[in-house]
Order: structure tokens, then C-alpha cells, then sequence
């Protein structure tokens, strides 16, 4: 496993990160996850070398949060803990998101809102301190709380010894820069993946302009990049991978292109002795700005498999030949609206 600093925190993890989204469980996942399994998962990480554990209070409604100090009870000092707030559900404050798993969501970066979630955050993750402490999306109107008096809020907990860092998610690069100037910000989490690069534009040049670190998600969209995801593959009603809008590469008229593009990397893994999924996170840890990756995980398998990409190391004219066939992919075909 390698490691890299989370920006100017002082604080190092583990390139890969252990992504605690699915273990919360819940529709979008197809159903509640085996918790055995989950923490089994969550041990496994950290005997590959992982560090980094990124969760949210809206995954599961907690339950992520409290898989996770089950898992690493006895070994807290081991791990990076980041967890998020801002997704609010206990009355109308704020501004309204959408609804999940039964729940209205409200974006809300309120400080009287903040200091609810942080305590409820330590209590679920058995913890003193987080390690990481991150907005989960920015603020916005109508009940748009200004960016100082949020971050206001974070330094005075980060004062008070609850949070060591804090850290932002889902921005623009005019919402990051707005950040950037009323506080210190030690990383930046968003979606980057090889069918999603829109990052590579603006926002991870500026994280490496500010020295920020980066965390991405969906890197694997979703599996589909595994290539264990057939054309005759079926996903269950509910599903957060059957909504196009996010993930129109899995489309049926979509996939065959992807599955295609695999098939041709397949003599790459040979090469290098590796799966599809670790020749993907390589690729992805290589790009420049790129610091950490979260890989979800419900089984022990799959995060071994992840944590091991950490070590690959592809050949600069492999990496760029893989990144001339993501440019001669082209777009993906949009459904009729």
C-alpha cells in the first residue's frame, strides 16, 4: 500500500480508500447489505494496509458510520476516519435536495445544524475525533448559508479537537475558491472516473495549485469498469445504476462499447498480472492531481482486489495507450427525452 498526505493537514492515508457508501445499505444498493460481510470487508481493508475510511451519516442513515466503529474497534488509531455533513433530515431546514430511501433530504450547512450532526457523528463512530470532517454537497438557495459562516462553524470544532481537517465535496471550482478563502481546506472529494474526466478541465488543476488533496468516487462506475458486468446483465428496480443521467455508459445501447474497450486491455493485464479493476485504479492513481481513491466494498474479496492496485505501477506508453482509447470512445448515446 502507498501513501499520501491529505493536503497541508498533517494528516497521510492510504491511496486507496475504503468507500462506505454501499454498506449502509438501502434501495439504491438493491436491498440491506449482510453486516457480517460488510465488517469482514472493513477488517480486510485494514490488513491489505487501508487507512482511509470514508463514510457519511446519510448512508444508511448512520448505520455505515456505526458498521464502521464496529469493524475497527481496538484499532482506531490505525485508521483515517472521514466522515461528511450537510445532508439534513430531521425537519424543513435548509433547502430541499431529493428524497432517499423513504426520506426528504435537505441540503443544509447551517451552524445550528452542524453542531448537531458532528455529535451525532461521534457517537455513531465510537470516536472522540474525525479525522477528516467533509461537506457533503454545498449549500444553496433558498436556504443558502453563507460559505464563512459555515466554515466558521468547522474551525471552531476543529478548535475544539472533534475534526483535525476539514475537507469539501461536490463543488465547482468557483464554490471551491470561495472555500479556499475563509479557511483551510485539505481535500476535495468528487466524482472522476476513466467515462467521467470532466475534472480534468478545471478542478484538479486547482487542487494542485492550492495543494489539496483529492479523493474520488464512482472510479469503477459502479462496476462497469470491472467488466463483470455483461450485456445480459439485469439490475434490480430501484437501483441507483439504472438512472442514465449518471450512469449512461451502463445503458444496453451504451455497454457493448465499454465491454469492447476492456476486452482490448485484456493482453494489459496479462502483462502486468493484474485484473481489469486494479489496471483501472492504476490508470486512475496515475493521472496527474490524483491522490486517493475510494473503492466501495461489501465483500472481502472485492476490497483486496482494489486495495492491491495501490501497487501497480503501468509503463507510461501503456497508460497513454489507454488514454488514447478513452478518447476515441466518444459520448455515449442519451436516451430520448
Amino acid at each position: 500500500m502507498k501513501y499520501l498526505p491529505l493536503g497541508k493537514s498533517g494528516l497521510s492515508a492510504s491511496v486507496i480508500g475504503f468507500g462506505a457508501w454501499a454498506i449502509g445499505g438501502g434501495e439504491v444498493w438493491g436491498g440491506a447489505s449482510d453486516d457480517s460481510e460488510s465488517i469482514a470487508a472493513i477488517q480486510a481493508a485494514l490488513d491489505a494496509g487501508i487507512t482511509l475510511f470514508d463514510t457519511a451519516p446519510a448512508y444508511g442513515w448512520g448505520h455505515s458510520e456505526r458498521l464502521i466503529a464496529k469493524a475497527i474497534s481496538g484499532r482506531r488509531d490505525d485508521v483515517v476516519l472521514a466522515t461528511k455533513c450537510g445532508l439534513w433530515w430531521d425537519d424543513a431546514r435548509g433547502s430541499y435536495f431529493t428524497e432517499f430511501n423513504g426520506k426528504a433530504i435537505y441540503r443544509s450547512l447551517r451552524p445550528d445544524t452542524i453542531a448537531i450532526e458532528i455529535e451525532r457523528s461521534l457517537c455513531d463512530l465510537a470516536t472522540d475525533r474525525i479525522d477528516l470532517y467533509q461537506i457533503h454537497w454545498p449549500a444553496v438557495a433558498p436556504d443558502k448559508t453563507p460559505i464563512e459562516d459555515t466554515m466558521a462553524a468547522l474551525m471552531k470544532l476543529r478548535d475544539e479537537g472533534k475534526i483535525r481537517a476539514i475537507g469539501v465535496c461536490n463543488l465547482s471550482a468557483d464554490e471551491l475558491d470561495e472555500y479556499l478563502a475563509c479557511g483551510p481546506v485539505a481535500s476535495h472529494q468528487f466524482r472522476y472516473s476513466m467515462l467521467a474526466r470532466e475534472a480534468e478541465r478545471e478542478m484538479l488543476p486547482q487542487c494542485q495549485k492550492h495543494g489539496l488533496a483529492t479523493l474520488t468516487y464512482m472510479s469503477l462506475e459502479q462496476g462497469l469498469l470491472t467488466g463483470k458486468i455483461g450485456m445480459d446483465h439485469v439490475f434490480k428496480d430501484g437501483e441507483f445504476r439504472t438512472n442514465p443521467g449518471w450512469f449512461p455508459w451502463l445503458l444496453t445501447e451504451n455497454r457493448g462499447r465499454i465491454l469492447d474497450m476492456l476486452a482490448a486491455w485484456q493482453p494489459l493485464c496479462t502483462r502486468y498480472q493484474c485484473t481489469l479493476a486494479q489496471l483501472v485504479l492504476a490508470w486512475t492513481l496515475a493521472r496527474p492531481g490524483i491522490t486517493h481513491v475510494l473503492a466501495g466494498a461489501r465483500k472481502v474479496h472485492h476490497i483486496r482486489e482494489t486495495a492491491a492496485a495501490a501497487d501497480l505501477v503501468i509503463a507510461p506508453d501503456d497508460l497513454a495507450r489507454i488514454t488514447r482509447d478513452l478518447d476515441a470512445l466518444g459520448d455515449p448515446t442519451l436516451p430520448a427525452s
